[in-house]
C-alpha cells in the first residue's frame, strides 16, 4: 500500500472544519499510516485532543515549551520523523505565519524545521479567502513548494456562501497518496503548455482566449512531483512558476509554436493544455486603430498553426495529449478532434458548466484514447492533474518506468 508505515504529521488549526481532521485520521490509519496530530493553541476551541488521541493512538502534541519533550529537542525530532505534513484545516492566520516564516507555536515551528512536503487545506470565511493579503500569502506558499488543496465553494458555518470551505477528507487522502507514491515518471522528459495566447491587433489591443493557466500549471507541477524533467511553456498568466519546473514564457501562438517545436522531439510526453488562439490578425497595425467614423471595423484574420497536430506529425513524435474545452456534445467533439489531430489522447471538459469554467479552482474531465476513456470526476485542479499524470503513466509509460 502507498501509505503503509508512512509517517504523517497532521496539523490542526483553529477552524470549525477541524471536525474533518478526525475523519482524515481514520482514513490514514485504515491505510496503515502512522499519524501524529499536532494542535495549535486555538485548535482546542473546535475539537478535543482526547478525540484525536483516541483515533490516532498517540498523544496530541500542542506545546512548544513542553519540558519533557523539549529536553530531547522534541520539535526537531518530530520534524525529522515526518514523511509528510498535512495541515487541515489551515486558517488564514496560520497561512500568514507560514508565508512570512513566523514560528509562534509548535506547528509553525515544525513546518519551518521539516524537510518533508507540506500540504495545506485552507479553511476560512469566503471574504478572508478573497482578501488580497490571503491571496498573496497563498501565492507565496505555492511558490515555496507548499501544496494547497482547495478551498471548496459552498455554504459556510457563518452563513456566507463562496470559496473557503475545507475540502473533504477523501480528497485530502487522495492527495496524500499521490504525493507519497513512487515517482512514476522518473527519467522522463515532459513538456506542458498552459495559459492563453495574445494575438496583437495593434500596439495596445489583442485577441485572446479565456484561460487562467491554472490547469496547465497544475499538470506541470504534478509531472515534476512524479519525477519528470518538466518544461512549462506558458502564455501570459498571473501564476507563480511551479516548483522544479523550467518555465518558458511566450505571448503569441507563433511564439508558442516555435518554443514547443524546438523542444518536442526530445520529449517523452507533450501535454497541450494551452488555450491557443485559432486565428490571428492577418496584419498588425503599426499604430493604434482609431474608432471609425462609419460602420464597424473590418479585421481580416488568418489561422494559426495547430501546435499539437504539428508535434504529432513529427517523424518520431512523443506521446501527445491534447485538451478540448467544449460547450456542447463534449465527448463526441473530443473523440473527433483526437482523430483529426492524430494525437494519442485528449482530455475534454464542458466549460459551459460554471463550476469548472476557465477561472475555477476545480475541474471535471474525461480522458479519451484509442479504444478507451476514463472519467476524472469533479475535484481540485491539482488533484485532477495528479490523477491525469497517473493515468497517462499507466497507459503509455508503464514498461519504461518499471524498467527505470
Amino acid at each position: 500500500m502507498t501509505l503503509a508505515r508512512k509517517n504523517i504529521l497532521l496539523g490542526v488549526t483553529g477552524g470549525v472544519a477541524a471536525y474533518k481532521s478526525a475523519i482524515l485520521v481514520r482514513h490514514l490509519l485504515d491505510e496503515t499510516a502512522n499519524v501524529q496530530v499536532v494542535f495549535t493553541p486555538s485548535a482546542h476551541e473546535f475539537i478535543t485532543a482526547t478525540t484525536l488521541q483516541a483515533l490516532s493512538g498517540r498523544p496530541v502534541r500542542d506545546d512548544l515549551w513542553d519540558r519533557q519533550a523539549e529536553a530531547a529537542m522534541g520539535h526537531i525530532e518530530l520534524a525529522r520523523w515526518a514523511d509528510l505534513v498535512v495541515v487541515a484545516p489551515a486558517t488564514a492566520h496560520f497561512m500568514a505565519c507560514l508565508a512570512q516564516g513566523l514560528a509562534p507555536n509548535l506547528l509553525t515551528t515544525l513546518c519551518l524545521a521539516t524537510d518533508a512536503p507540506i500540504v495545506l487545506a485552507p479553511a476560512m470565511n469566503q471574504a478572508m479567502w478573497r482578501a488580497p493579503a490571503t491571496q498573496r500569502n497563498a501565492a507565496i506558499l505555492a511558490g515555496d513548494g507548499r501544496r494547497l488543496i482547495g478551498p471548496d465553494e459552498g455554504d459556510q458555518a457563518c452563513g456566507d456562501t463562496g470559496p473557503g470551505r475545507m475540502v473533504e477528507p477523501e480528497e485530502l487522502l487522495c492527495a496524500v497518496r499521490q504525493i507519497l507514491a513512487p515517482p512514476c515518471m522518473k527519467g522522463l522528459k515532459v513538456l506542458v503548455t498552459a495559459g492563453p495566447t495574445q494575438e496583437a491587433l495593434d500596439p495596445v489591443r489583442y485577441l485572446s482566449n479565456q484561460s487562467s493557466g491554472k490547469q496547465g500549471y497544475a499538470i506541470a507541477q504534478a509531472a515534476a512531483a512524479a519525477g519528470a524533467q518538466t518544461t512549462l511553456i506558458s502564455g501570459p498568466c498571473h501564476l507563480p512558476a511551479p516548483t522544479n519546473v523550467e518555465r518558458i514564457q511566450v505571448v503569441s501562438a507563433q511564439d508558442m509554436h516555435d518554443a514547443v517545436l524546438s523542444r518536442a522531439a526530445d520529449q517523452a510526453l507533450v501535454v497541450g493544455v494551452a488555450a491557443v488562439a485559432d486565428y490571428r490578425p492577418a496584419q498588425q497595425a503599426e499604430q493604434k486603430i482609431k474608432k471609425g467614423a462609419q460602420g464597424a471595423a473590418q479585421i481580416p484574420l488568418e489561422p494559426n498553426q495547430d501546435i499539437i497536430a504539428a508535434v504529432a506529425a513529427l517523424p518520431t513524435p512523443p506521446i501527445v495529449v491534447g485538451f478540448a474545452a467544449e460547450t456542447e456534445r463534449p465527448l463526441q467533439q473530443a473523440r473527433a478532434k483526437r482523430q483529426r489531430k492524430g494525437i494519442d489522447a485528449i482530455v475534454v471538459n464542458d466549460v459551459a458548466n460554471p463550476r469548472i469554467g476557465f477561472n475555477s479552482n476545480h475541474n471535471a474531465a474525461t480522458l479519451i484514447w484509442e479504444g478507451g476513456e476514463v472519467e476524472l470526476p469533479y475535484q481540485s485542479k491539482e488533484s485532477l492533474a495528479a490523477a491525469l499524470i497517473q493515468h497517462l503513466t499507466e497507459r503509455f509509460f508503464a514498461q519504461e518506468t518499471s524498467r527505470g
